[in-house]
């Protein structure tokens, strides 16, 4: 990947929680992260900003788990008012040779790749709702429970982060849950052909920017990277 474009756009409370960072190492591979935290506080904005600096650095060097992990114990213990904070996150890894880029996530921030056709989720979110489709439950019921995150960075293990392969020649997204939840129909791949093709701070600016809020007039935060080859 030669291209990174990132844009956030802060959601109805009063502070962005969502975070995004890449490194690139002295070798030539670059990592770059999304974090979603979990809660709405100024604190929380700040930490999450510090945590996705230290995963792309840690990830760009030592992988995508070892990165995860470094975020991990940045907040794994509560501070001495008690306070912990927590988050999901998302991970591409690129190693500048061609070959596929390695993702690594936990909880529901997603990646995606994109061929100028097709959009593909590379992830599977770690969700309640997820689980109940997987074993068969109703859809309304599954549908209920979407927001039910079963994984985060503070409760992470070596186990509980997946890993996925998207190819390098593609347009690879990363985003936070407020990005594909908020999107009206069909506007996630409108916009990728509109400006999928060498634009991608213009694709990240748009994709942002088309989050709408839902019935209740509530609209998340939404974070998003762009790669591209």
């Amino acid at each position: 990947m030669t291209n990174i474009a990132s844009a956030t756009r802060r959601g109805v409370r009063p502070h962005n929680a969502d975070a995004a960072a890449s490194f690139t190492a002295a070798d030539g591979t670059t990592a770059a992260v999304v974090i979603d935290g979990i809660g709405n506080s100024g604190h929380l904005a700040d930490t999450m900003r510090l945590v996705a600096a230290a995963v792309a650095r840690v990830a760009a060097q030592r992988g995508g788990l070892a990165g995860l992990m470094t975020g991990h114990q940045m907040i794994a213990s509560p501070d001495a008012d008690g306070w912990a904070p927590d988050g999901v996150a998302v991970v591409a890894i690129d190693h500048g040779d061609g070959d596929p880029v390695d993702i690594y996530w936990i909880g529901d921030a997603v990646a995606y790749g994109w061929d100028g056709k097709e959009l593909v989720q590379a992830t599977t979110v770690h969700t309640m709702g997820q689980f109940l489709r997987h074993n068969g439950a109703p859809l309304e019921l599954a549908a209920e429970h979407d927001n039910w995150v079963r994984t985060t960075l503070r409760r992470a293990t070596p186990a509980t982060i997946c890993q996925a392969e998207i190819s390098a020649w593609q347009t690879i997204l990363l985003t936070s849950d407020g990005v594909p939840d908020g999107l009206p129909d069909g506007a996630f791949e409108r916009l990728l052909r509109d400006h999928g093709d060498g634009e991608p701070q213009a694709l990240a600016d748009a994709l942002v920017a088309a989050v709408e809020p839902d019935a209740d007039e509530y609209r998340d935060d939404a974070t998003v990277i762009v790669l591209t080859p």
